[in-house]
């Protein structure tokens, strides 16, 4: 007779062999980790910071829109004017071209760079065209449109406050700064490694 057969003994976990999933591995991508949250968090302030030159030029290029007074009330000088529209669409083109300014030098510095990096690129990107937005608003024209009236005098021209009638022209950066970060990650990123062929399985 025989003696009946033993089952092999259980493999051992392949944590204990040093897997690359292993505890040993979750420590060293640990200080990894941290380090790119760091760089995401410098990303997101740089970029945020970079909304006062969107503001600035926004003020700078975005068309004015002429009012008028007659002493009891303020009108549009031109009503078939579209400097409102000019306003938005000034500051959705200066978003477009920022994003993709701001893309292109965080990849060119980051190139390796992971989610966090890109996660800090579209926050910073959002808080700028916020920054850009409201120093825009304040260092535009007064929003006091009666005192302006009242110090331009009866008949006199004047410019209306700078406004921002298309909120969503704010996301024009966040989405051109994601998609252009991505498409050149996807161009000229690294590569992964191609896997070893597994010849056991043959």
């Amino acid at each position: 007779m025989t003696a009946p057969l033993t089952p092999h003994d259980p493999p051992l976990p392949e944590d204990a062999h040093g897997h690359p999933d292993g505890p040993a591995a979750r420590t060293e991508q640990a200080p990894e980790t941290r380090a790119e949250l760091r760089q995401a968090a410098v990303v997101a302030v740089a970029v945020t910071v970079a909304g006062v030159l969107l503001g600035l030029l926004w003020v700078w290029l975005a068309p004015r829109v002429p009012l008028i007074s007659d002493g009891k009330a303020v009108y549009l000088k031109n009503t078939e004017g579209e400097q409102a529209i000019g306003a938005d669409g000034t500051f959705a083109l200066l978003g477009l071209g920022f994003g993709v300014v701001s893309a292109a030098v965080v990849f060119w510095f980051r190139r390796h760079g992971g989610v966090p990096l890109v996660c800090g690129l579209v926050l910073g990107s959002l808080l700028a065209g916020l920054v850009g937005w409201r120093l825009g608003v304040w260092l535009g024209p007064t929003s006091d449109v009666v005192a302006a009236a009242k110090a331009a005098g009866k008949g006199v021209v004047f410019d209306a406050p700078l406004r921002l009638a298309a909120k969503g022209a704010l996301l024009a950066w966040p989405l051109a700064a994601m998609a252009v970060h991505l498409g050149l990650t996807a161009l000229f990123g690294p590569r992964d490694p191609e896997p070893d062929p597994d010849w056991s399985a043959t």
